[in-house]
């Protein structure tokens, strides 16, 4: 595993198809706590609760799910982890992305996180990735 998951030492990762390199670290001193994505000058946080409460989503969903990322200004498919990572009746009550202009991408940038904490399988292709919990 890259990283350890701190400030000091990230989680190195890259999305899906491999096209872009980000850093995830877990920030647990944040009101609330978070998951702190770098991608190049770019800051995104999740609520940290976004791992476990994915990976149960996923074990429950029992097949493959689409990723369906999209930036906070572009309506998720429905049916994706993305529309799921924005849904009023998820574990949070709507969105998990925490910087008002920047809480969209869950599909992007979470499924690659839990994959190297090895939580769920996740395709690799050019487009089009799904992930499905181990």
């Amino acid at each position: 595993m890259s990283g350890q998951g701190t400030k000091e030492s990230p989680w190195e990762l890259t999305t899906a198809p491999g096209t872009s390199a980000y850093t995830m670290y877990r920030d647990e001193e944040s009101d609330p706590p978070a998951l702190v994505c770098q991608v190049g000058t770019t800051t995104l946080k999740y609520h940290l609760s976004a791992i476990e409460d994915l990976h149960a989503m996923l074990r429950e969903h029992g097949d493959w799910m689409d990723l369906g990322a999209a930036d906070e200004k572009k309506d998720a498919k429905d049916g994706t982890i993305e529309s799921w990572g924005r849904a009023a009746d998820n574990p949070v009550g709507g969105w998990y992305g925490l910087r008002k202009g920047y809480r969209g991408r869950f599909g992007m940038y979470l499924p690659p996180l839990l994959e190297e904490l090895g939580l769920i399988e996740l395709e690799h292709n050019p487009r089009n990735n799904r992930a499905r919990a181990l």
